[in-house]
């Protein structure tokens, strides 16, 4: 993706079922759950680099001993300053007392983050805010073990205000109305009262109240407490949490919006937002890495039992196509094969933009993140003209002049590295937007690789979204290689329609394809639709979020996709440019036949999982109508 869009998050949670001795034994050291972390951590950077955090539980600590650990980072290498705070203790000891390394019980009782259970989280500041204070694990604090809680999660909740105003006519007073705030509290006040069930349970049955903690600690049920927590979260969420005595989960929204994948075995459980990062860190095969149903959680006990339990009835799967199109690992084996499934996809497309002319028509692809699109795009035309040199070489006849032959065999795709992106003057000009001249130079291209004013240049790209680095940059560096054409293609459908569930798009004028569709509407005299739809989004904001419906829809219904792609060409195009461009996007089938089991496609078609949705883009457009830049959430 040429424009810069974040996602949310990322979680690892990992718990060590044998005493920490077992660890130092087999694989020679006394940090075994620390190093696999930061793998995990390090492995999921492409989720988060605004911030990043970790909190560490001791089982079975002393009373009057420290038992929870937490650090965390907003700098500006975030996972590698935790790490570098957490070793500091540790670095310090190697010069006092080397042999004590090697003495996990040791380091247990005196040092922190040296016990069995561990949560970390990478984030990205979606709401502009990014001071300490956002950055998870978020901590609840009491002097019962049991009814500590440390959360962090990869989410968004749309109903935040519904939450908050429940959570007051509870009793509570939260510090700030925020998803993250309003669920570590929701948690906690069902935790808090299965303690109060439970003690006043074993009081009845006579025990003394420290015989009261052990038993609570034995019989807490977690997914009790997180049925009766989430049972108004509208959105999507990966949610992982820690009770200070031991228990953990990881839950998983009903649609299975956000991803999460797991893997146990007799010596740990761990968790995390990506599989490959899993498999990569513990050197497992694919099929031992399993993924959570939606709906449900993963639960391990202090005692180490591991189960896999509903906690909300599970909805149609609608996990998200948009992460895997752009945001996931492209080394996971499905999302591997479903990005080069797109490219291929978009063939036929590409064929007649180029009117069949392979010979002077040049492949390439920006950004890095399209390479495996690229290859499958690739691929499909040397497949396509496989079949055409057979064609030509029985056209031929029985004996075929060797000279023709040859001239067949050699035709070929024609690939090329034509722009290359310079990360460090990138990093420099963000810092100040209107310096449109320095934005043009954020990528160099390679001059020599096109025959000035006969080739066509096709470049792929893995999503449009807003254009901005299309019209500043990429389209009037391109030109100066004078092709005859340059043809710009989208792995992914037109975004028409903001995301609510964790990836920061959330302003309708944004969209380049929106902007478009209202560009249509000035020049059809059709502008009324636009009254229309914010007059019914006006009407549906006092009603249940159940009842509203996405009206938004129509602004772009009286338009075919390629109408739209066309004016989104004209709206691209600087006024400089001397080449003719055009822009071609995935179709929403062929969005399917690539990723048939993630049709979390609300992206493009407005069909929004949960009912927060419709709220959510009603509100967007009600802000653009209103002329308000602000989230509609």
């Amino acid at each position: 993706m040429s424009d810069s869009i974040k996602h949310e998050c990322g979680i690892a949670l990992l718990r060590l079922k044998k005493p920490l001795s077992y660890y130092q034994k087999k694989y020679g050291t006394s940090f075994y759950g620390l190093t696999k972390l930061y793998l995990l951590m390090e492995k999921q950077h492409n989720r988060g680099q605004d911030g990043a955090g970790v909190a560490n539980i001791k089982l079975d600590t002393a009373p009057g001993t420290r038992y929870i650990s937490r650090t965390r980072s907003n700098s500006q290498n975030p996972i590698q300053e935790v790490f570098a705070n957490i070793n500091s203790r540790f670095i310090a000891l190697e010069e006092e007392d080397p042999k004590k390394l090697k003495d996990p019980e040791w380091l247990k009782t005196n040092l922190p983050f040296t016990g069995e259970l561990f949560l970390g989280h990478v984030r990205y500041g979606t709401f502009g805010k990014n001071n300490i204070e956002t950055v998870h694990p978020f901590l609840r604090q009491n002097n019962w073990k049991t009814r500590n809680l440390v959360v962090a999660g990869n989410f968004n909740l749309t109903n935040v205000d519904e939450l908050f105003d429940i959570l007051v006519g509870l009793g509570q007073h939260p510090k700030e109305k925020s998803d993250t705030v309003t669920i570590l509290e929701k948690i906690g006040h069902f935790l808090d009262e299965e303690n109060k069930e439970l003690f006043n349970k074993f009081k009845n049955e006579g025990y003394t109240n420290e015989q009261i903690s052990n038993h609570i600690a034995s019989n807490l049920d977690v997914q009790q407490i997180l049925q009766r927590a989430a049972a108004d979260w509208d959105g999507g969420y990966a949610m992982a949490g820690m009770m200070g005595h031991g228990d953990a989960f990881v839950l998983r929204d009903p649609s299975g919006i956000r991803p999460v994948f797991y893997h146990d075995d007799d010596e740990i459980l761990v968790v995390a937002s990506e599989r490959p990062v899993i498999q990569t860190a513990f050197n497992v095969p694919i099929e031992s890495v399993k993924e959570l149903s939606p709906g449900h959680a993963i639960i391990v006990k202090k005692d180490g039992r591991v189960s896999e339990q509903m906690v909300r009835e599970p909805l149609e799967k609608k996990s998200c196509s948009f992460e895997r199109i752009y945001f996931s690992r492209g080394s996971d084996r499905d999302i591997y094969k479903e990005r080069k499934q797109l490219g291929k996809n978009l063939n036929e497309k590409i064929w007649d933009a180029i009117e069949g002319r392979l010979q002077d028509t040049v492949f390439s692809f920006i950004p890095n993140t399209a390479e495996t699109a690229y290859y499958g795009m690739i691929e499909g035309m040397n497949e396509r003209l496989n079949t055409i040199k057979g064609e030509k070489i029985l056209e031929l006849g029985d004996k075929p002049d060797p000279g023709k032959l040859k001239e067949i065999l050699e035709w070929k795709v024609r690939t090329e590295k034509i722009a290359i992106k310079d990360a460090k003057l990138r990093t420099f000009i963000t810092q100040d937007d209107a310096r449109d001249d320095m934005v043009a130079h954020v990528y160099d291209i390679t001059y020599g690789t096109i025959k000035k004013k006969v080739d066509k240049l096709v470049i792929l790209d893995d999503s449009i979204v807003r254009g901005t680095t299309l019209k500043k940059s990429i389209l009037r560096i391109l030109d100066r290689l004078e092709p005859k054409k340059i043809i710009v293609v989208s792995s992914a459908p037109q975004i028409r329609y903001p995301d609510c569930y964790g990836i920061d798009m959330a302003k309708m004028g944004d969209f380049i394809a929106f902007q478009a569709a209202v560009e249509l509407l000035k020049e059809t005299n059709k502008t009324y639709i636009l009254d229309q739809v914010y007059q019914k989004s006006k009407e549906q904001e006092s009603i249940s979020k159940n009842l509203v419906k996405n009206y938004v829809t129509e602004v772009f219904a009286p338009f075919t996709a390629e109408q739209i792609s066309k004016k989104i060409a004209q709206l691209l195009t600087p006024a400089s440019m001397k080449t003719d461009v055009e822009i071609i996007y995935q179709s929403i089938e062929g969005l399917h036949n690539a990723c048939p089991n993630d049709l979390g496609d609300w992206y493009f078609t407005g069909d929004y999982p949960t009912p927060g949705g419709n709220k959510v883009v009603n509100k967007a457009f009600i802000n653009y109508i209103e002329g308000k830049n602000e989230r509609a959430y």
